[in-house]
């Protein structure tokens, strides 16, 4: 049924259980695991101008080590793994890589760095991804 399962991430705790659900179904499916992270251009802008590079080279940094633990968690389990970085509005990036590499499910958690406050509100990234994926969305409950 799945044959290319994404985990979207934004480098945040709960991106390991969100992993852990994602590897479980891949592996069930012998699908390909696939790691997104995506740096996001409306925070690069909103800094100044003289911090911008500073701000997109930490979100990278941070990215990098996101999609090290995708790659990880996959691999340990004996999947194979594909991961990409890309920077954009993190929900249309999704969706766009979602439909572009033929993902046949999205995995996310509740929230991310934006909170849990956010879970609630129309513009939550997870949100945004569930009203307009093409495909299926497993959202995992984050504490």
């Amino acid at each position: 049924m799945y044959d290319n399962v994404l985990v979207a991430t934004d480098g945040s705790s709960g991106t390991t259980e969100t992993l852990a659900h994602a590897v479980s179904i891949a592996r069930d499916n012998d699908a390909v695991l696939h790691g997104l992270y995506v740096v996001d251009r409306r925070l690069v802008l909103a800094a100044e101008k003289d911090t911008q590079d500073d701000v997109r080279q930490s979100l990278e940094e941070e990215g990098d080590v996101a999609l090290d633990d995708i790659s990880v968690g996959g691999e340990e389990a004996g999947l194979p793994v594909e991961t990409r970085m890309t920077e954009g509005i993190p929900h249309k990036a999704i969706v766009d890589y979602a439909e572009s590499a033929d993902v046949d499910l999205v995995v996310m958690g509740t929230h991310g760095r934006t909170g849990r406050d956010r879970v609630a509100n129309l513009g939550s990234v997870t949100e945004c991804v569930v009203e307009s994926s093409p495909v299926p969305v497993l959202v995992v409950h984050i504490d």
